[in-house]
């Protein structure tokens, strides 16, 4: 299986950066190192010129022939690097080492200070005696200086070296150690069944995992709960599809079959309202399967629920007309809520066309919005056969319908409707309408938009 684009390496990313890291601050000490035990070299080297000046001048009661520096033993590998010199009144050379020049090594006569003798650079401390008639010089190399400082910086670098691919090595393996859960947790992933949305098993898995194992697992547990949603929505939808389309065949087979003219209309006519029905219980399947994800994909937004409520009255005024039904919206303010102006339309349509539908000819239908202190609250009110208290409680499930009505249905509206509410934080209630006949359904949300 490839790799997906773009995608890295962890354990190369944390190799690459932790030896990075540990060469740079190694290389950075290193260096700060070298100048500052450069510098500590240099004063430690210029105290020893001055003190061997400082020595000589100690012998200047002797007359300098008698100081022998020519046939001095060479008692260390950098004594030639070392030159002495001795003049007179600073213009007479009566004393030198082997390795001085025969001109002065500096024309400075005090003090410290650097000189070029024949290309080479030198470092050299200048005094006076007391009586000011012999001046004594003590130079050295500068090349002995860096020779010593290269040995210095290469006994620092040196062991990076080594130590580098020993810690590269010991971080991999840590890293592959600690990185060994994520591996079992990809494996266990990807040897999964696809049917599997089982808990994973965290195990030992380091805490910064956690969060993302947990945050599975309740993924897991939502899509399970949405398989499931849809698998009982499809048996349910397919089972109460299987009856209206049942019918229209036998309405259709009925009118092919007869002979009589009046008996072959009454057949359309029973297929072009089976139609009828077909296509509500097929547009109200659409609605409710478009409420089944957790948010809707309509935006939220500032609504109206009386001018909601006034459009979904306009809407529906010519179906109740035609059975005879009269619709009426209380008067009042406008009540604002928060929420999404589509589905609540939905959510209006299906409580006034239930009561429309449900209402006998001759009977009314009331809508009212209203502000309860800080809640919003719909109501719709109707006069027909009403709902039993004790069946109350199961309306609001997917195809349940009361037994003993003779109006057709879905048996999807309250179901919807609880849907919506539920997506607004809105509770929903049944009771008794009016005088204690119909049915009145208040849907109270908690939120209002101040």
């Amino acid at each position: 299986m490839s790799r997906r684009a773009g995608g890295f390496s962890l354990r190369q990313h944390l190799l690459l950066t932790l030896l990075g890291s540990i060469a740079v601050v190694w290389l950075a000490t290193a260096v700060f190192s070298y100048f500052d035990a450069r510098h500590e070299l240099d004063e430690l080297l210029d105290a020893h010129l001055a003190q061997s000046v400082a020595l000589l001048l100690a012998q200047t009661g002797h007359e300098p022939e008698e100081i022998d520096t020519e046939h001095m033993a060479q008692l260390h590998k950098r004594a030639r690097s070392v030159a002495i010199q001795m003049w007179e009144r600073g213009e007479i050379l009566r004393l030198h080492s082997v390795s001085a020049p025969a001109e002065r090594l500096s024309p400075r006569d005090e003090g410290f200070s650097d000189a070029l003798i024949k290309g080479e650079r030198w470092r050299v401390f200048s005094a006076w005696d007391a009586e000011r008639r012999y001046l004594v010089q003590v130079g050295e190399r500068y090349k002995t200086r860096d020779e010593i400082a290269a040995s210095l910086a290469k006994n620092l670098l040196l062991p990076l070296l080594f130590a580098l691919p020993l810690l590269g090595l010991l971080v991999w393996l840590n890293v592959a150690r600690a990185l060994r859960p994520l591996a079992a947790l990809g494996r266990q992933v990807a040897g999964r069944d696809p049917g599997n949305l089982g808990t994973l098993d965290a195990g030992e898995i380091p805490a910064e995992v956690v969060p993302l194992v947990e945050n599975l697992n309740r993924l897991f547990e939502r899509v399970a709960q949405l398989i499931e949603n849809e698998r009982r929505f499809t048996a349910d939808a397919s089972h109460e599809l299987r009856t209206p389309l049942a019918a229209l065949k036998t309405q259709a087979q009925v009118a092919l079959a007869s002979t009589n003219d009046a008996e072959r209309r009454r057949a359309l006519d029973n297929v072009i309202a089976g139609c009828e029905r077909a296509a509500h219980l097929v547009q109200q399947l659409l609605t409710l399967a478009r409420l089944d994800p957790d948010q809707p994909g309509n935006p939220v937004e500032a609504c109206d629920l009386r001018a909601l409520a006034s459009a979904a009255v306009a809407e529906l005024a010519p179906y109740a007309l035609s059975k005879d039904v009269e619709i009426e919206l209380a008067d009042g303010a406008p009540v604002e809520t928060t929420g999404h102006p589509g589905l609540l339309a939905v959510l209006l349509r299906n409580l006034i066309d239930n009561a429309i539908r449900y209402s006998p000819a001759g009977g009314s239908v009331h809508v009212r919005a209203a502000r309860d202190g800080q809640a919003a609250t719909l109501m719709v009110t109707d006069r027909g056969p009403g709902i039993p208290a004790d069946e109350r409680e199961k309306v609001g499930r997917r195809f349940y319908r009361v037994l003993g009505t003779e109006e057709y249905g879905s048996g999807l509206g309250l179901s919807i409707v609880k849907r919506i509410a539920e997506l607004h934080g809105a509770s929903v209630s049944l009771s008794e309408g009016e005088q204690g006949r119909g049915l009145s359904v208040t849907v109270a949300f908690r939120s209002l938009r101040s």
